[in-house]
């Protein structure tokens, strides 16, 4: 390739990883025409020279009503493979692949199809080319978004190529991008004379000022130079390539012409059926002497008997190029053609309609109800589009467009999901449909005014209630309660949330009732909702009450009561696939930290980011501020910096104080550890004042304990004793463990010397027993507190006991502090023990747990999202470092790192 070397050296890099089993996935970019698919086709051949299998597929604008059309043809040439799978990974690719009623859960077909492709990496090495990313139907995105992010240690390499513009890529925070820019001068030269030999040297000159150095320009310019500069001389590139290409369809038959525009409504049909429908609007036999004169000319390519255009801008130039009415004609005679395959005849239909059709709209509405009750979400949401735009009535196309944002953001489509809340509120909307609309909005959308838009939910919520859609009301209303708490909202929004949810005369005991009392007014209804949960009974496959429970314990202080119920929801989502609301619990594992289960934390806040990012899940500020916190308390600085770096560079940031608290936590602590107290006071300082960004009204007391460390660190005692100065009344008004937790703690190590003995007594009295972190903590505090009043003997204890509880904890920097004043004590012992979770990373030791229970790596696979392959890879990497040769050992040596460490507490009765 003329000017490319660097990128093809990049590609031939990753390609040479990956035959060793280091796989990886690209993403390649640019505008059109700049050559992205003529790299991926010169790769592509090199690949299959060095011995890989390759695989392709392409987006297609007319396949979007057809779910894992481009992933039918991605896995055709691996294909025979699905026989060998176990049974549910078998059964998930036949009904997705098969031409079925029903779809099974995407994630489901995304595990089958990462296995069916690791096994056949085994064999020969795979390279998957996906071609115009920006068109692939949601369903194929998603599965290909699946298998991208997970072929680390396989060996296959995925690359995918798409159009320079907002989209939603498979490969956004997946691997690496590559972005192909115009060739420079010199390439550009070359290319033009290369192509275009002998041109004039004025024309060669203007060719090249106007192509800009793109490639296709480049080729295709000079084709239409003459007689054309001037009329195109103001046209944007594409315009003038598309132009350039019409041109070329004035010389050939009016037989030929018709066939190209038949191919390109319909891009994917049979050569055969191709030509009848031109011979239909020719009304004469059209023959393959067409199609000859199309590949002569240079319109088109046959790839055995499949036709296809040159280059994407070459059927949009030919679609544009027919009149109104050849355009309207083809897709009637397409959709006469197409009578055996409904949904793409339904297509056709709706683009030959011209103005309102009732009857029409009425069969969309009906096929988008019928792809919906199947599974086919994604086929369903351009039918309800098209049906939109036929009805006259305006509330029913606000309805229409509405449903359809519903159903394009159930299927992660952001930026189609915009497009349509956009259309729909131009419309006039119902208060149903409005409530709706927030919703679909709500998911989607940044905040930007959190107490503006928790008004505008609230409205909407009481008006969709009075107007009888109670579900639409409900859900709305814990959203706006949600967004009360984890925006902090002030006080009117607050009252105005719990004041709605009052008029509608509840039950009391209803999970979302308590989890809209959680968060509005913790303080106020908290005692009530403890009682309530005491109380309460819940099915445990239950996901969406289950996490409603877990974030109503949650906001009133109930740490330990939340966290099982997350535990319960997250295992319920796992079960079913849901991966984005399986992120959305696994979020829920931060209280965990305080409990001194940091491995399970950093497990899971891992898993949970790597979900986030590949669903859209909200939960990923969430679970990066937890990761950052857990990094910061394992005493991994570089990287608790690097993480809190990157969530404060979120635009969101700034309006979400629940997160903003917990990043604001982390750097105190980075800055305590370093030595810097001063500091670490200021930032918890500000962390306690209403008008800090990073002031939370609920979750500032999760930072208590931090400020009082820092006071005493820092000489700022009174100071700190003034900020918590609500405690002890919020102590006896709401008796949380959060709230208890914190008053206990710092009233201890905020003690004058007459009263610390007595305070530190009492305080290890109070504090949960599972709260293992804190207890520590206290020890610690205890143990210099006797060391300043000269009592060395008497501080050991409680210092030996702090260490060896922070080493199996895995908090090094307070285990390093806990062996400084040991040594200051007169212990001459203080080594250090292993802790398994610096042998390991979060995943390997997700796979080291799970195996050593017994299961088997598909198994650990189905239950991780990952293959069975990447499984016996992770246990490879693990035998060595545990020091252990075979997995039989496993459960023993994991004992012997982590023996007597914390109890995760989950066994316990939710109620």
């Amino acid at each position: 390739m003329i000017g490319r070397d660097e990128e093809m050296r990049v590609l031939r890099r990753m390609l040479s990883e990956a035959a060793a089993g280091d796989g990886g996935a690209l993403l390649v970019h640019g505008t059109a025409g700049v050559g992205k698919s003529t790299l991926l086709r010169t790769f592509g051949t090199e690949a299959a020279a060095a011995g890989f299998k390759v695989l392709r597929t392409s987006g297609v604008q007319t396949e979007q009503w057809m779910p894992l059309a481009a992933l039918q043809l991605l896995l055709q040439p691996v294909a025979r493979g699905i026989d060998d799978l176990p049974d549910p990974h078998r059964q998930a690719l036949g009904i997705a692949l098969g031409n079925l009623q029903t779809e099974p859960e995407i994630f489901r077909v995304g595990l089958a199809v990462l296995e069916l492709l690791a096994d056949a990496a085994v064999r020969q090495p795979l390279l998957l080319l996906v071609d115009d990313l920006q068109w692939i139907d949601s369903a194929s995105r998603d599965v290909i978004r699946f298998v991208a992010r997970r072929t680390r240690d396989l060996a296959i390499l995925a690359v995918g190529a798409a159009r320079t513009q907002p989209f939603d890529s498979p490969w956004q925070a997946v691997y690496s991008e590559l972005g192909l820019g115009p060739l420079d001068a010199a390439a550009a030269a070359e290319l033009l004379d290369a192509s275009a030999p002998g041109l004039p040297a004025h024309l060669r000159d203007l060719i090249l000022e106007r192509a800009a150095g793109n490639p296709l320009a480049l080729i295709e310019l000079p084709k239409a130079a003459q007689g054309r500069t001037a009329r195109t001389d103001s046209l944007p590139l594409t315009r003038r390539l598309e132009d350039a290409f019409a041109a070329r369809t004035d010389s050939v038959s009016q037989e030929c012409r018709a066939f190209l525009l038949a191919l390109a409504v319909e891009s994917t049909a049979p050569l055969n059926l191709l030509l009848d429908v031109a011979s239909q609007l020719c009304d004469t036999t059209v023959s393959v002497e067409a199609v000859q004169e199309a590949v002569d000319a240079g319109l088109i390519t046959l790839v055995g008997r499949i036709p296809e255009f040159g280059h994407a801008l070459m059927r949009s130039a030919i679609y544009t190029r027919a009149s109104v009415a050849e355009r309207l004609a083809t897709h009637r005679a397409m959709a006469v053609a197409l009578e055996a395959t409904p949904e793409r005849q339904l297509a056709h239909l709706a683009k030959a309609a011209f103005g309102p059709d009732e009857e029409l709209a009425g069969r969309l509405e009906r096929f988008a109800d019928e792809s919906q009750a199947r599974g086919k979400t994604a086929a369903a949401v351009p039918a309800l589009v098209e049906a939109a735009q036929l009805v006259l009535d305006e509330s029913r196309r606000a309805g229409l467009l509405v449903r359809a944002a519903e159903l394009s953001s159930e299927v992660d489509d952001g930026v189609h999901t915009q497009v349509l809340l956009e259309r729909a509120r131009t419309s006039t909307l119902g208060p149903v449909e409005r409530a709706r609309l927030l919703l679909v909005s709500d998911r989607t959308s940044e905040v930007i005014d959190p107490n503006r838009q928790i008004q505008d939910m609230v409205t909407a919520a009481g008006g969709a209630f009075d107007a009888g859609g109670t579900d639409a009301a409900e859900n709305l209303l814990w959203r706006a309660s949600a967004r009360c708490f984890f925006h902090d909202g002030n006080t009117h929004v607050r009252a105005q949330t719990a004041a709605e949810l009052d008029r509608w005369n509840p039950d009391p005991n209803a999970p979302h009732v308590l989890m809209v009392r959680g968060f509005t007014h913790p303080y106020q209804y908290g005692a009530d909702v403890l009682a309530r949960l005491d109380d309460l009974r819940v099915d445990r496959a239950d996901g969406r009450v289950l996490h409603f429970l877990g974030s109503a314990a949650m906001a009133v202080g109930d740490l330990h009561r939340a966290t099982q119920y997350w535990a319960l929801a997250s295992s319920a989502w796992r079960s079913q696939g849901r991966l984005s609301l399986l992120a959305r619990s696994l979020a829920g594992a931060w209280p965990r930290v305080y409990f001194g289960q940091l491995e399970r934390v950093r497990e899971e806040s891992a898993e949970g980011l790597t979900l986030a990012e590949e669903t859209g899940e909200k939960a990923w500020m969430n679970l990066k501020a937890t990761a950052g916190l857990v990094a910061a308390l394992r005493g991994e600085s570089e990287e608790a910096t690097r993480t809190i770096g990157a969530l404060r560079a979120r635009s969101l940031f700034a309006h979400v104080p629940f997160v903003a608290a917990r990043a604001q936590q982390t750097d105190a602590l980075l800055a305590l550890f370093e030595g810097h107290a001063d500091r670490a006071y200021d930032l918890l300082a500000r962390a306690f004042d209403p008008t800090d960004l990073h002031y939370h009204s609920v979750s500032r007391w999760l930072l208590a304990p931090d400020l009082a460390d820092a006071a005493v660190a820092a000489g700022t005692v009174p100071q700190a004793r003034e900020l918590l100065s609500d405690l002890a009344e919020l102590a006896g008004s709401l008796p949380s463990e959060m709230i208890v937790t914190a008053h206990a703690y710092t009233r201890a190590v905020l003690a004058t010397d007459d009263t610390a003995e007595e305070r530190y007594a009492a305080a290890l009295g109070e504090l949960p027993a599972h709260w293992t972190l804190l207890r520590a903590r206290l020890r610690l505090h205890h143990g210099r507190w006797l060391r300043r009043q000269r009592r060395n003997v008497d501080a050991r204890s409680p210092l030996r006991t702090a260490r060896d509880e922070f080493d199996r904890i895995g908090a090094q920097p307070w285990a390093d502090l806990a062996r400084e004043q040991l040594r200051a004590a007169g212990e001459a012992n203080v080594r250090r023990q292993a802790n398994t979770s610096e042998l390991l990373s979060a995943q390997e030791m997700q796979v080291a747990e799970l195996a050593a229970q017994g299961l088997s790596n598909r198994e650990i696979g189905q239950r991780l999202f990952i293959s069975h392959r990447t499984v016996g890879a992770h246990l490879y990497r693990i035998y060595p470092r545990l020091g252990i040769t075979s997995r039989g050992r496993l459960a023993a040596a994991l004992a012997t790192l982590h023996e007597e460490r914390p109890a995760a507490h989950d066994a316990g009765s939710t109620g």
